[in-house]
């Protein structure tokens, strides 16, 4: 097999992806491999094209639910954790956890990255979804992206201008770039005290321990704010409840925040529960199953739909 001549004892066989998930849920993968540089994942893809074997890129595993099956795949993980800073650019590997990031350039005086202290996950997967938190997302200050496109066995640079980023959303989840995979993404930041900044990084992560749930399974927030498409459905809206004066401003309401007006905190479907601490998080306190996740996910929405008549949209991604 071409894949095990490659990565020999590096190849792992019916790995448990409970093991790699932030929800600690999910099956085994046929394959499971870590790699290191961005000549091992176009062989990866290669050889997994040869053998006949489905490729499935896995970041961090902080906004992923796999199947309690598991998935009959390579699942890949490109480990590249490289940090490169000269000035003001940074360039980081697309396996770099998005708080090393953070704190890294809040070390070398550059501002800009602070709020991805308390993001989980890696700089491909906050690529891929334009993630964010605390006021900041990833395209505020991404230049550009190196990828790899499988089908054309080529890598290439795209500025941010042309990955399409918007509220959660990129190339990277459209139909042309669905496969291709993040190498590295290059931050163009700008100069700050480092003290300041190691203290802004502090600051965030004590609003996140309490603010969010900590100590338990959990993917980070389930679902995307819901954006208010006119005039019309915002003051329908305000019909059921005073909105905060931010949402309003934003046109953009909080799921977490529709989950707790509508009571549905505490919720749950076998070993899954919307937590208490935060209504976008679900967490598992220990024996929740996919399948719990999932019928939890369909009774959120389905009880935001039934009382407001909108409809929630996940942010997290499914595994299968």
């Amino acid at each position: 097999m071409h894949l095990k001549t490659i990565f020999g004892t590096r190849l792992k066989e019916n790995e448990l992806m409970s093991k790699h998930t932030n929800f600690r849920i999910g099956g085994p993968a046929r394959f499971y491999v870590e790699a290191q540089s961005a000549e091992e994942i176009m062989r990866a893809f290669e050889a997994a094209r040869t053998d006949g074997v489905r490729v499935i890129v896995h970041g961090g595993g902080s906004n992923t639910l796999v199947a309690d099956t598991g998935v009959d795949a390579l699942v890949l993980v490109p480990a590249l954790r490289d940090v490169a800073i000269e000035g003001m650019q940074v360039i980081a590997g697309a396996g770099v956890p998005s708080g090393l990031l953070a704190r890294k350039t809040a070390e070398a005086g550059l501002a800009g990255l602070e709020w991805m202290i308390s993001l989980p996950g890696t700089v491909g997967g906050a690529v891929r979804g334009n993630a964010g938190c605390f006021g900041g997302e990833t395209k505020d200050h991404l230049a550009s992206v190196s990828l790899y496109k499988p089908a054309e066995g080529v890598i290439v640079s795209l500025s941010a201008a042309e990955l399409f980023l918007r509220y959660r959303h990129s190339i990277f989840k459209e139909p042309s770039g669905k496969d291709w995979v993040v190498l590295s993404a290059t931050f163009m930041l700008e100069w700050g005290n480092a003290e300041e900044l190691k203290k802004q990084l502090d600051e965030h992560v004590a609003s996140r321990k309490a603010s969010q749930p900590t100590n338990v399974g959990s993917a980070g927030c389930i679902f995307k704010n819901y954006e208010v498409k006119d005039d019309a459905e915002l003051a329908r809206l305000q019909e059921h409840f005073h909105l905060p004066e931010s949402m309003l401003a934003s046109r953009r309401i909080g799921a977490g925040w529709i989950i707790d007006q509508l009571d549905l905190k505490g919720t749950a479907v076998g070993g899954a529960k919307v937590s208490n601490v935060h209504g976008n998080f679900l967490v598992n306190e220990g024996k929740a199953t996919a399948d719990d996740i999932m019928q939890l996910i369909a009774l959120l929405k389905s009880r935001v739909r039934n009382a407001l008549g909108i409809q929630l949209q996940e942010e997290i991604q499914f595994l299968i």
